[in-house]
């Protein structure tokens, strides 16, 4: 069945040639797929009774099969999805008090990344995601909170997979998101661990999305320990990529640092860290470690997270501690795998 999702308006145009029908039908179907956030075919009240039946018949909006969904007690919501070819992604979506709706998407299945506290990383590489898959995870929550009077306010690429290792089906699934969901650039925030390459390519494309690096570490030696990348793209090389980034789109860097307590959460490692990112424009985002069964390391604890933040802005480098939701459903950052090994083991696959 062809997924209409796949298709641009002038596919769409197409499939009515196919199927008979006037040109301008295409602009009703697009409407009701993207505009009004159409769930069935049967709510599209303006198409003639068999062109719906034809519709139902020929065409689905969406593949993404929701196989578990669950809900954190602070409202977070994850889900898990069944891929066509048997694969398994997982989804967050999360909602603030202020009224903003985050949707946190994958770009792979699995990673190939070998973060060693991220249980992506942990369960390895399986394939790429189409633009449409990546995109169609963002849809299907906009689509829904349309539905309550609602709407998706801002998408981050920090679920399952490296981003930049999946780049041309990131940035497509990208614009579609900006084109089609009505979703600003500097609402969407790509994060990689540090492909030096796609970061200097991404900042020349100048699109104004947030770009988010995962550090954690602020030397080479400790950073090859836990981040396999940095082998390949030392902290020379990425620090010199943010900089031209920023050179090139006059925007900030946000690096991502998941505070593990006793191995990088000492005053010390603040310091190193403040010296690494004087004089760039750029801002870190602090993130006590969220658990993960393939890693032993712990959280940092309050006062030392504190303690961590004076030291950075004693080299004016600003710091946030970031607000950690979802852990009782394993939705935090760095969490997003378990249930897809539990349930890819219970369907034999």
């Amino acid at each position: 069945m062809q997924n209409l999702i796949e298709l641009d308006p002038e596919g769409l145009e197409a499939l009515m040639k196919r199927l008979n029908q006037p040109k301008f039908r295409a602009k009703q179907l697009y409407q009701w797929i993207y505009e009004r956030g159409a769930q069935s075919f049967d709510e599209m009240t303006n198409l003639p009774k068999g062109l719906r039946e034809a519709l139902s018949r020929e065409c689905r909006l969406g593949t993404l099969e929701i196989n578990v969904e669950q809900q954190s007690a602070d409202g977070t919501i994850k889900r898990l999805y069944r891929l066509e070819d048997g694969q398994f992604i997982e989804s967050v979506l999360m909602p603030y008090r202020s009224g903003r709706q985050t949707a946190c998407i994958s770009s792979q299945a699995g990673c190939a990344m070998g973060c060693v506290f991220c249980a992506t990383g942990q369960m390895g590489f399986s394939r790429q995601l189409t633009s449409t898959e990546i995109f169609e995870q963002a849809y299907t929550y906009a689509r829904e909170l349309q539905a309550k009077g609602q709407r998706l306010s801002n998408v981050v690429l920090m679920g399952m997979g490296e981003p930049f290792h999946n780049y041309n089906a990131v940035m497509e699934a990208v614009q579609r998101i900006m084109s089609e969901l009505g979703i600003g650039a500097r609402h969407i925030t790509i994060s990689t661990v540090g492909l030096v390459k796609r970061i200097r390519e991404f900042a020349d494309q100048n699109a104004q999305i947030t770009l988010a690096i995962s550090l954690h570490a602020a030397t080479d030696e400790s950073r090859s320990a836990i981040l396999p990348i940095n082998r390949r793209h030392n902290l020379e090389e990425l620090i010199a990529a943010c900089h031209y980034y920023v050179q090139k789109t006059n925007r900030r860097v946000t690096f991502e640092w998941a505070l593990i307590s006793g191995e990088n959460d000492s005053p010390e490692e603040a310091d190193r860290l403040g010296r690494l990112l004087a004089g760039l424009h750029c801002h870190v985002n602090l993130i006590p470690l969220n658990p993960t069964h393939g890693y032993q390391g712990g959280p940092s604890d309050h006062a030392r997270v504190e303690q961590f933040v004076r030291h950075l802005e004693q080299h004016g480098v600003p710091a946030t501690v970031r607000v950690r939701r979802g852990l009782d459903i394993q939705a935090g950052c760095g969490q997003l795998k378990s249930e897809v090994t539990r349930q890819s083991t219970s369907l034999g696959e």
